[in-house]
């Protein structure tokens, strides 16, 4: 059974996957219900599922669906704590998108 590649993004990266399954690691900036804003090198607005439980300033791996008004419907979400290297994260992302084909199928 093959799984769905879920390529690792960024906020500048959210337009080219509307209507597609993401991976992005962002640090919680603001929580507000049932939603929330990371800075994942820009800001991304999250719509949370029940499952997911945030810390405000802590870093979160979310899976979810880029919506088309380009937030992000989160589908699991993963508290990393508060020792990131978001430089580091950044790095990986740029190289997800540099090297896509052996990351993700793209139509470009």
């Amino acid at each position: 059974m093959a799984s769905e590649a879920t390529p690792r993004i960024s906020a500048k990266y959210l337009d080219s996957f509307t209507n597609q399954i993401v991976r992005i690691l962002g640090k919680v900036v603001s929580l507000r219900g049932e939603t929330a804003t990371i800075d994942a090198n820009g800001s991304i607005n999250l719509h949370l599922n029940r499952d997911a439980h945030l810390s405000l300033n802590n870093a979160v791996e979310v899976v979810g669906k880029v919506q088309p008004d380009l937030s992000v419907k989160v589908l699991q979400a993963t508290d990393f704590g508060g020792n990131i290297d978001f430089n580091a994260v950044e790095a990986v992302v740029d190289a997800t998108h540099r090297y896509k084909e052996i990351f993700y199928e793209s139509n470009d």
